[in-house]
């Protein structure tokens, strides 16, 4: 991903065109045939990273999906993480808390959904709602929000010592095309189930959400956990970027089969006996 760059000094959202289609020069089709080619890739290497942890490998990755209502989080489960093994993946997507998450610290709930070695673990939303919702509907102080941007750092800083490989990913659409998405909620009646009201009341602070994204994105990413921001108009291109991500972070790991503790030579004529 020549194109696709991470979060850093000098960012600036604005700047960033939703509609854009960074490190890829083809169109919707091409997007979709190379997805298709390099589903069995990725899942190959999903199996290696789990098939490692069964002898003792204590590596995972965690791919974070934040975003704004419409872009695509959903279609990047299916089209992306729908291609591997379902017993190689965690998937959680994050609801407003419950009396007894909030109970606890922010990052309480979140401890308790982070992958196991060998398995990709994926976020609907996640830790960061506790400083973009909370910033934007003022469900928390300033000060304590300030105060959780260096708590988060610190928190993915351990999870990558421990073996934890981060991707963060902001689906970044834009305000058309998310009215547009909207509006084919409700024109089709298969749809219906998929639009919340709630939708349209974040929709008109959505200068407010830009900012706080703005300031989450800069804040938190790090060496340890980068954010990328993936131009998310066209769901075609969002697809191919975030298995991009993902194929580049497992080749980087390199999971390897494990070897055995028997000779396979006599397996063989032990098996071709029985």
């Amino acid at each position: 991903m020549s194109h696709l760059f991470p979060v850093a000094a000098g960012f600036d959202l604005s700047e960033i065109d939703p509609s854009s289609t960074p490190g890829f020069s083809g169109d919707k089709k091409d997007a979709e045939r190379e997805l298709a080619s390099h589903g069995s890739t990725l899942a190959a290497l999903q199996e290696r990273l789990y098939a490692e942890s069964k002898f003792g490998g204590t590596r995972n990755v965690l791919l974070v999906l934040q975003a704004m209502d419409t872009a695509g989080k959903g279609g990047i489960v299916r089209h992306v993480i729908g291609e591997t093994d379902p017993q190689g993946i965690h998937l959680f997507a994050f609801k407003a808390p419950t009396e007894e998450e909030k109970s606890h610290d922010f990052l309480w709930r979140i401890r308790k959904q982070l992958p196991a070695a060998g398995k990709i673990g994926v976020f609907d939303r996640s830790h960061y709602e506790d400083v973009l919702i909370h910033r934007v509907r003022g469900f928390s102080t300033p000060e304590v929000i300030e105060e959780r941007y260096g708590i988060i750092n610190e928190f993915e800083r351990e999870l990558a010592e421990s073996g934890t490989t981060i991707i963060k990913v902001m689906l970044h659409i834009s305000a058309d095309e998310q009215k547009e998405r909207l509006q084919e909620r409700l024109d089709r009646p298969d749809k219906h189930w998929k639009y919340n009201p709630g939708d349209v009341d974040e929709r008109l602070k959505w200068a407010a959400y830009q900012e706080a994204y703005q300031v989450a994105l800069t804040r938190t990413s790090t060496v340890d956990a980068p954010w990328y921001v993936i131009p998310a108009d066209h769901k075609w291109y969002a697809r191919w970027a975030v298995q991009q991500l993902l194929l580049e972070a497992l080749e980087r790991i390199d999971p390897q089969w494990p070897p055995v503790d028997y000779d396979i030579e006599v397996e063989k004529v032990r098996l071709a006996e029985s």
